[in-house]
């Protein structure tokens, strides 16, 4: 409201764009926003949409800066989880514990403390205290039964921590609670929980093209690899008449020995005919 009519509509649709491109396509999203940020510095609302742009594209040092911006513009709290989160980006867990205890939170919502409990766990993970992060998720709305908009996310999060401290069996117990809240399927709890029963994904994409493959047509074979498959055929059509020919050979050798033996019986008995018939 505190820029001039055209202007400000140039000004907010640059914003609608952010909002409808940060998830999908965050470098897109960010260049509106530098738009928006060149058009009007001095709205607390265009920092703000800077920031986010910034902090979706990992630029956590610049997302840090409009997020600070924003907060002196309009003395507001909301943004402090993300400041702190933008501290682990930039490697510093230790500053986003701090601001974790920090007064700010008690003026913070329901939504904005749970989002600050896992800012911590997360923070207390990069700094390779898992059992700290678990008891930093030990929390009321965490044993609720209830189901809220963070309770998907805060599941989640217990859950992988726990996984990670190795507690396999309460993990599994935990990433089973997570489906069952995450109704808009906003976490991979459903795969997680697979995961741990053993279950294998197969990727159809895969099975098509090896089944692709075996249906490929055989290409022509390299004229060596032909000459030496006809080389192997006439050595084997070699042997085979070879083989034949030594057997018709050793039938035609035994034959004869027998026709040899039939004349020699026959000689013979003519001999022995001979005397008798002399004799008589």
């Amino acid at each position: 409201m505190s820029l001039p009519k055209g202007l400000a509509e140039d000004v907010s649709r640059n914003l609608v764009m952010v909002a409808r491109l940060i998830d999908e396509d965050p470098e897109a999203a960010y260049a509106y926003s530098r738009i928006a940020l060149r058009l009007a510095s001095r709205v607390a609302a265009v920092r703000e949409a800077a920031g986010f742009a910034a902090y979706a594209n990992q630029k956590y040092s610049e997302a840090l800066a409009e997020f600070r911006a924003a907060r002196r513009m309009t003395g507001g709290v909301e943004l402090w989880p993300v400041m702190a989160d933008c501290e682990r980006g930039l490697g510093r867990p230790e500053k986003a514990l701090e601001m974790a205890g920090a007064p700010e939170v008690q003026k913070l919502d329901k939504a904005s403390q749970v989002e600050m409990r896992l800012v911590a766990a997360g923070a207390r993970r990069d700094m390779d205290q898992l059992e700290a992060a678990i008891v930093t998720l030990q929390s009321p709305e965490l044993a609720s039964n209830s189901v809220q908009p963070w309770t998907a996310r805060l599941r989640y999060a217990y859950a992988d921590a726990l996984l990670a401290a190795g507690r396999e069996g309460e993990a599994r117990e935990w990433f089973a609670k997570t489906v069952e809240s995450d109704k808009d399927g906003s976490t991979d709890a459903s795969d997680r929980l697979a995961e741990l029963d053993g279950v294998e994904f197969v990727d159809a994409l895969v099975e098509d093209e090896d089944e692709g493959e075996t249906g490929r047509v055989t290409e022509p074979k390299a004229e060596t690899e032909v000459r030496a498959e006809d080389e192997d055929e006439d050595d084997e059509i070699e042997s085979v008449t070879t083989d034949g020919i030594s057997d018709d050979v050793d039938d035609l050798e035994d034959e004869d020995e027998d026709d040899d033996l039939e004349d020699e019986d026959d000689r013979g008995d003519s001999e022995d005919d001979a005397p008798h018939r002399s004799e008589s």
